[in-house]
C-alpha cells in the first residue's frame, strides 16, 4: 500500500518531467553553470562568484582565521562495474550483428574510458581533480593575502585534516601544496596532514550507526526509492538511450529480461548514465563523447533518478525526520569549536583545512540549511525536480566547498568579530533566523550564529 501510494503521488508530481520535453525548470545548459550537463554530484566543479564582487568587510574588521571543508575533487569512477556491465550486454549485440551503426562505436569509446581510470587508479582523482585543487587553494590565498601574511608572520599553524580515504588525503595534501607554492613562507606552518573519520566519515563511523540502518532497513526510504525509479517515464528513457546503441528487437529483448543475469533495461541505461556522467571528470586524460548515446533530456531523467536517492538518502529527505543529516553535527560543531579557539587565544591554528566526501558535504548543507537544501518533502509529495531546487550538481559538485572567515575589530578583551560563509567560493546567507549585522550583508557576529544553529553562545 504505501508503494502504491507513494507511485500514485509521483505520477501526479512528475508529470512535467516526463522526458518528452524538457521542462521549464531544466538545468542551463552545459558550461553555464551549477548542474550544467545533467551530471548530478559528478558535475565538476567551477566557483559561483567573481571575487571582484565580494562584499568588503565592516570598517576596521581585518580577517584573522580561515577554516574549511571541501569535498575531494573530481575522480574516476569507483569501480568497473558499470563499464562491464554495458559492455557485456554489447558483446552480445555484437555477436549477433544486433547493434546500430552509431553503436558499433560505442564499445571502444567505453573500453578507452574505462582504460584512462585504469590507468588513474578507480576511485583516484583524475588530473582535472587535481587541478580544481590547485586552483581553489589559489583563489583562497588571493582572497585572503593580509590573513596569510598574518600567519606567516606570526608563525600559526596550518592544520590539514581528511577522512583518511585516498581521494581525501590527496585532496588536502594538494592544496596545502598549492598554498605554499604561492606563500612559500607558509611551507613549514602547514602541519602533518592527519585523518579523523568520526569528523569526515561520519556515515561510516560510530556516529552514523542509526543512519546506517536508514539505509539498509527503512522500508519507507525503500518504497519511496522504488516508487521514483520504476516509473513509465524511466522505462521509456531507458529504451530510448539503449535504442541508440541496440537494434529494436534487441532492445525488446532486455526490455522482456532475457538478459536480467546482466541487466535490466533500467540497470544498463543507468550504467551508461553513470559513465557520461563520470567522463567530465576525466577531461584532461581523453575526450569522451558519450552524449552521442544519451540525450540531454534522458540525461536529465536519470541525474533525477540519482539526485532523489541523494536527496532521500544524505540531504533533506522526509520532512519528519533529520536521521540523513543529524549526525553531520559533529562537523557543524568542530567549525564553531576552531572559531573559539581563534576568538580565545588558546593556540588554535590560523587556517583549518578539512577534506571529506559528498556523503559528509550534502548532510551538512541540509544540516545548515544552505541554499537549495532548505526543502525536505512529505511522504504524500515526493521529491522531483518541478517543485523542488535541491541538485546535487550545486550541493555537492565535485571540490564542493564551504568556507567560513573569521574577522576581527580591535584588540585584547574589546575585540570584536564576524564570519562570513563561502559556499562554492559564493558569499552565502546563513539559514533563515540568521540575522546579519546589517540588512542585506554577508557578516554574522558569532554568538548570533550560535543562537540561530542551536549552539550555546559564548
Amino acid at each position: 500500500m504505501q508503494k502504491r501510494t507513494v507511485a500514485l503521488a509521483l505520477t501526479l508530481a512528475v508529470s512535467a518531467l516526463l522526458p518528452v520535453a524538457v521542462p521549464a525548470q531544466a538545468a542551463p545548459p552545459p558550461g553555464r553553470g551549477p548542474g550544467s550537463g545533467f551530471y548530478a554530484t559528478k558535475t565538476p566543479y567551477a566557483p559561483q562568484q567573481n571575487p571582484r564582487s565580494y562584499q568588503r568587510a565592516p570598517k576596521g574588521f581585518v580577517p584573522v582565521f580561515t577554516e574549511n571543508v571541501s569535498r575531494h575533487g573530481s575522480r574516476a569512477a569507483s569501480d568497473s562495474e558499470d563499464g562491464d556491465l554495458i559492455l557485456a550486454l554489447w558483446e552480445k549485440a555484437r555477436a549477433e550483428g544486433r547493434l546500430t551503426p552509431s553503436g558499433e562505436r560505442f564499445g571502444e569509446e567505453v573500453r578507452s574510458l574505462l582504460a584512462a581510470m585504469e590507468r588513474v587508479g578507480y576511485g583516484q582523482l583524475s588530473g582535472r581533480g587535481v587541478r580544481e585543487m590547485r586552483e581553489t587553494a589559489a583563489r583562497l590565498e588571493e582572497r585572503l593575502p593580509g590573513l596569510f601574511a598574518r600567519i606567516a608572520e606570526r608563525s600559526e599553524r596550518i592544520d590539514v585534516v581528511s577522512s583518511g580515504k585516498d581521494r581525501a588525503v590527496d585532496s588536502g595534501n594538494l592544496f596545502a601544496g598549492a598554498l605554499a607554492a604561492r606563500n612559500p613562507a607558509l611551507a613549514p606552518l602547514i602541519g602533518p596532514a592527519r585523518t579523523d573519520p568520526d569528523l569526515l566519515y561520519f556515515h561510516k563511523a560510530a556516529g552514523g550507526a542509526e543512519y546506517r540502518d536508514y539505509v539498509e532497513n527503512d522500508a519507507r526510504l525503500a518504497a519511496t526509492l522504488d516508487a521514483i525509479t520504476d516509473q513509465p517515464a524511466t522505462h521509456t528513457a531507458a529504451r530510448r538511450v539503449l535504442g541508440k546503441i541496440f537494434a529494436p528487437e534487441f532492445v525488446r529483448r532486455i526490455s522482456a529480461g532475457e538478459f536480467a543475469s546482466v541487466g535490466t533495461e533500467v540497470e544498463a541505461a543507468q550504467a551508461l548514465y553513470a559513465l557520461y556522467s563520470i567522463a567530465p571528470a576525466m577531461a584532461d586524460e581523453g575526450d569522451w563523447d558519450l552524449s552521442r548515446w544519451i540525450a540531454p533530456r534522458e540525461a536529465r531523467w536519470f541525474a533525477y533518478l540519482s539526485d532523489a536517492e541523494d536527496f532521500y538518502e544524505k540531504g533533506p529527505g522526509f520532512d519528519d525526520s533529520d536521521i540523513t543529516y543529524r549526525m553531520a553535527n559533529v562537523l557543524l560543531d568542530d567549525f564553531f569549536a576552531k572559531i573559539d579557539a581563534a576568538r580565545n587565544g588558546t593556540g588554535g591554528p590560523g587556517a583549518e583545512l578539512r577534506f571529506t566526501h559528498a556523503e559528509e558535504i550534502i548532510p551538512l548543507a541540509a544540516l545548515m540549511g544552505l541554499s537549495g537544501s532548505t526543502r525536505a518533502v512529505s511522504p504524500e509529495r515526493p521529491y522531483t525536480y518541478a517543485d523542488n531546487p535541491w541538485r546535487g550538481g550545486s550541493v555537492a559538485p565535485m571540490a564542493a566547498n564551504i568556507q567560513w572567515d573569521l574577522f576581527r575589530s580591535g584588540n585584547g578583551d574589546g575585540s570584536a568579530y564576524l564570519v562570513r560563509m563561502l559556499y562554492n567560493e559564493k558569499e552565502t546567507a546563513f539559514r533563515t533566523g540568521c540575522a546579519p549585522v546589517t540588512k542585506g550583508s554577508y557578516f554574522y557576529e558569532v554568538d548570533e550564529l550560535k543562537r540561530c544553529l542551536g549552539r550555546e553562545a559564548s
